[in-house]
């Protein structure tokens, strides 16, 4: 977070040409956790599953028992670049993802259907079941270029290779590589999130 600037005086008598920040507010910046999620709930973002599969126990052992498959909830998603295809999320530092995708380059993301909100409310729980459970009853594909499972009926699907890790604040910027690309699904509109909560266009 940078350093507060310096005050500039105009003369001995002038005021500050910025007020300091209030000792309440929480931050130096002068805006409070509150104030910042307030108004970033107003910026409705587009849902997506984030997915990897935990690398083998023995990576040298080709009969190794597979990972678990790993998913989250996220709206921080981004294109990045065209050229080369990058895209962006973020996600919390030390969260089960951000560890994983730290030793694990392959990833996925799958694109919502607005009748998909039980899965984005089920991957987005706090203190929530196993992995493996939370995948048991949910159609799904695994990814030809990464083996992460990719949604069925998402409205697209694009698997991802780690190219730069970012850190930022309290999360991590993964922008990946775009391997493959698919839309799997034409039917229905996008699951979006707006003032903590999910919607759909319309």
């Amino acid at each position: 977070m940078p350093n507060t600037p310096s005050l500039t005086y105009l003369g001995s008598s002038a005021a500050p040409a910025s007020p300091l920040p209030s000792p309440a507010s929480g931050h130096a910046e002068g805006v409070s956790n509150e104030e910042f999620r307030a108004a970033m709930s107003r910026l409705a973002s587009g849902v997506v599953l984030v997915t990897a599969q935990e690398p083998p126990l023995d990576p040298d052992d080709p009969l190794a028992p597979r990972g678990e498959d790993v998913g989250m909830t996220a709206t921080a998603f981004m294109s990045v670049s065209l050229d080369p295809p990058l895209v962006l999320v973020s996600l919390r530092e030390g969260s089960r993802m951000d560890d994983l995708l730290d030793e694990q380059p392959l990833w996925a993301v799958s694109v919502l259907t607005e009748s998909q909100r039980h899965i984005a409310g089920r991957f987005a729980m706090k203190g929530r079941v196993s992995d493996r459970l939370l995948f048991a009853d949910i159609p799904y594909v695994r990814g030809e270029a990464t083996g992460a499972p990719l949604a069925g009926g998402a409205l697209a699907t694009l698997e991802c290779r780690t190219e730069q890790r970012v850190p930022a604040g309290d999360h991590t910027l993964v922008i990946g590589r775009v391997l493959t690309a698919a839309l799997p699904s034409a039917d229905g509109g996008p699951l979006t999130y707006f003032r903590g909560r999910y919607r759909q266009l319309g």
